[in-house]
């Protein structure tokens, strides 16, 4: 039986972070894992541009409110959980994937939190775990699962590896180029195509 875990931004939606920049002018908050591997330096980064900027949870959620999935996603989303157990899991926080996940129609995600003060403050944030969509693939795995992973960006890289099957989806040509044993779906219609020659065959 299979599990297909993918990650949040960048495949069903689009990257929050970028949005905020855009929104409000500060272009260094438009590095993302696609820039920065290491997920707690590039956390720690932006708490320090909010602080500098007062930008509080409030401002980010009213930035979030206006994103939408990219075209496609809810119907597959909807598809995969037809044809196998579907999980997101990413890096963003419940306070900010909460309004995107309920335009997917809710699908099940794991993914860390925040620490917010009475002000909106964002004052520090709660990694769910080290390495944590690694982990999940092999707390998947350890239950006799088969897992196939997808994702865009470094910080998916690990749980690519070590999933049964994993795939890049719309990753830059840095990631493609570093990690050239991973296949690569461009759109919705290569990935399902990837995808259903491995879980139709058992």
């Amino acid at each position: 039986m299979w599990v297909v875990c993918s990650d949040l931004e960048g495949v069903w939606v689009p990257e929050v972070w970028i949005n905020v920049a855009k929104k409000t002018g500060i272009d260094s908050l438009k590095l993302t894992t696609r820039d920065i591997q290491d997920y707690d330096k590039l956390m720690k980064y932006r708490l320090e541009i909010l602080d500098e900027h007062k930008l509080t949870i409030h401002d980010i959620q009213q930035v979030i409110s206006t994103i939408h999935p990219f075209e496609g996603a809810l119907e597959f989303t909807k598809w995969l959980r037809e044809v196998s157990r579907f999980v997101v899991v990413s890096d963003t926080f419940v306070e900010f994937a909460k309004p995107l996940m309920a335009q997917l129609d809710d699908p099940f995600i794991l993914c860390h939190s925040l620490e917010i003060d009475k002000s909106g403050r964002i004052t520090n944030y709660k990694l769910r775990q080290a390495d944590p969509k690694r982990h999940t693939v092999e707390a998947f795995q350890s239950m006799n699962f088969k897992v196939l992973a997808f994702g865009d960006s470094y910080n998916d890289v690990s749980m690519l590896k070590k999933a049964d099957v994993g795939i890049l989806y719309c990753p830059p040509q840095n990631v493609i180029d570093e990690f050239p044993e991973l296949p690569v779906a461009r759109n919705y219609d290569e990935l399902k195509a990837l995808i259903e020659q491995h879980i139709y065959e058992d």
